[in-house]
């Protein structure tokens, strides 16, 4: 990071560039000897009573005492991707929510609240993009009243780290006493290379909807009830991938005696869009490629309804997930996290 100008370090911001997209350097509170600096990049947020606030795309905010600031200036918008599809933060909300459908909605001005009986946070949380109508602290109140009449925890998802996003909120939030319990990221990639992939398909089996094999798999709940499958079932074009087990893993809930699948997915294709989604390999059939094959029969059927592009979610400390699918280009758009109130 480069903040020199003539061999000069120079503060260039302000309190009128709050809501920009700034790097700063700041004096640490190191005990060795001579100075230490720490560099943060994100929204600035507020600059109120000589506190800085920013919000990275970490989503939770640094607050800094001006008078550390040694160097500070604007800069671009985070770009939306650097190869791959082009893509808006807006248009990947609204995929993305499509794909993963609550069994009940309601709208908080432009706010969606969902719930689905408390299966997955995204399906049980407020989605905040556009007004709520309301000022902020009211409509955070009514989403945890909303949340607490059904019995669910109240959860806010929210988005940083690219241009659109919502690093403000993400702010608000935090001074209203929400924190952050999870973060994920939102990864693209062009859909053809994925369908191209080098990976023996001829085990995949794709349908319309889980059956019990693929559902014993599935390690997201302790009993399938109907919200579950109505959530999972829930998408313009929706298509599960199913590999049978090769007789060495634990009998599945399935039929009596019956193995439960080697490896499982799901992919909801979308306009351009196609979503990947719970793919799971059982542990004893780790390393044989089957996430491949799985993720490759799923995109090849989505590049024959006229997708092109390839989305999917990733929690951030999921690093042999993170691996394989830099491996199969795809790359971070942007990140969303759950707060709860603390």
């Amino acid at each position: 990071m480069e903040f020199t100008m003539g061999g000069r370090l120079e503060v260039r911001i302000t309190p009128a560039d709050v809501g920009k997209r700034v790097s700063v350097r700041r004096r640490s509170a190191g005990g060795g000897a001579g100075v230490e600096f720490t560099d943060t990049v994100g929204v600035l947020t507020s600059w109120d009573d000589g506190v800085v606030a920013i919000t990275p795309k970490s989503g939770e905010s640094v607050h800094i005492v001006e008078s550390a600031l040694v160097a500070g200036k604007v800069v671009p918008a985070a770009p939306a991707r650097r190869r791959g599809p082009a893509a808006s933060f807006a248009e990947l909300a609204a995929v993305t929510a499509r794909a993963w459908q609550p069994v009940e909605s309601e709208p908080l001005g432009e706010w969606r609240l969902r719930a689905a009986g408390g299966f997955t946070r995204r399906a049980n949380s407020a989605l905040p993009i556009g007004d709520p109508g309301l000022p902020l602290g009211e409509a955070f109140g009514r989403v945890e009243r909303w949340y607490e009449e059904r019995g669910l925890p109240p959860y806010i998802q929210t988005a940083t780290g690219a241009e659109g996003t919502q690093e403000a909120l993400c702010a608000e939030l935090e001074r209203h006493g929400w924190r952050r319990e999870v973060t994920a990221e939102v990864r693209i990639a062009a859909l053809a290379p994925v369908g191209d992939l080098d990976a023996d398909v001829s085990a995949v089996r794709l349908s319309r909807a889980p059956d019990e094999g693929w559902l014993s798999r599935y390690q997201r709940f302790s009993t399938p009830g109907p919200h579950v499958l109505r959530v999972l079932g829930g998408g313009p074009s929706v298509w599960f991938a199913t590999v049978a087990g090769a007789g060495d893993g634990e009998a599945g809930a399935g039929e009596a005696g019956e193995e439960a699948p080697a490896a499982i997915g799901r992919c909801v294709v979308d306009g351009r869009w196609a979503g990947f989604m719970a793919v799971e390999v059982a542990p004893e059939h780790r390393r044989r490629g089957l996430a491949t094959s799985v993720m490759a029969a799923l995109a090849r059927q989505a590049l024959e309804e006229g997708a092109s592009a390839a989305w999917l979610q990733v929690e951030e400390d999921n690093e042999g997930a993170r691996a394989l699918y830099d491996g199969m280009g795809f790359a971070a758009h942007h990140r969303y996290h759950h707060f709860r109130p603390a």
